[in-house]
């Protein structure tokens, strides 16, 4: 079973957000096989939450500081699933593999007896009872009942166990945590960016002050100036007169 991706992770981000994101689709991926893995039927089912159960182990062992308690006890129970579920398919392989071999030997002996019936227009019983491989079947037979019975003994333990988790809040309790930490995350973001905000207004403030007093300089330069002239320019009465010989 392919994981699912995590997105929207990002190693400048605290190593804290970055696992609650993690945990988040880990958990929500192992919870998404429950309706069918609680049917005895479905293995292919059962297999991929053993997957994911130790997929989530996995990730709380490295992280589980990170989000308190909860995530502790959750690893805890991950591990006691996936480790139900393994031997639960144990089961699953055995058994196959039993009843093939059961059927090789029983379509071994059949093609025995057959041939050594030769010519005969029917066969004779005697020649089945001395199979070659009629010893192995009663064993092969008990072992094969052992391996069912033993699967539906840890069947009921499984899902005894998954509604137990579910009534005790495990898994809720965990994503809680995890909710948590992504809506500090969240508001630790919008923080961030109305402290840039405000960042960039006192800057554009402080620009904007500048250039004002740049304007107001020079002004007072260009005023000093027009001044000058006018004073400059103003000349005493008779001062254009020819001085006396």
């Amino acid at each position: 079973m392919k994981a699912k991706r995590v997105k929207r992770l990002d190693r400048r981000e605290p190593l804290a957000d970055n696992a609650a994101r993690i945990v988040r689709v880990r958990l929500k991926e192992m919870r998404s096989f429950a309706p069918r893995a609680l049917e005895p039927e479905d293995i292919g089912a059962q297999h991929d939450m053993r997957i994911a159960a130790k997929r989530l182990r996995y990730v709380l062992e490295s992280t589980e500081f990170c989000l308190g308690r909860p995530a502790q006890t959750a690893r805890r129970r991950a591990r006691d699933l996936q480790d139900v579920l393994g031997e639960l398919h144990d089961c699953d392989v055995m058994l196959p593999k039993v009843k093939g071999h059961l059927a090789e030997l029983r379509e071994a002996d059949a093609a025995a007896v057959r041939e050594r019936a030769g010519q005969a227009s029917d066969l004779d019983p005697r020649l089945a009872a001395r199979a070659s491989h009629r010893t192995s079947y009663r064993g092969l037979e008990i072992l094969i009942v052992y391996l069912q019975a033993r699967r539906d003994l840890l069947f009921d333990r499984f899902r005894g166990f998954w509604i137990e988790q579910e009534r005790a809040g495990t898994w809720d309790r965990l994503e809680q945590a995890v909710r948590r930490r992504l809506r500090a995350a969240k508001e630790r973001h919008r923080a961030a960016a109305r402290a840039e905000m405000a960042r960039r207004e006192l800057e554009a403030a402080e620009r904007a002050e500048r250039e004002a007093a740049s304007r107001a300089a020079n002004a007072a330069a260009d005023l000093e100036a027009a001044r000058r002239t006018v004073r400059g320019g103003i000349r005493r009465p008779g001062a254009d007169r020819e001085a006396p010989g």
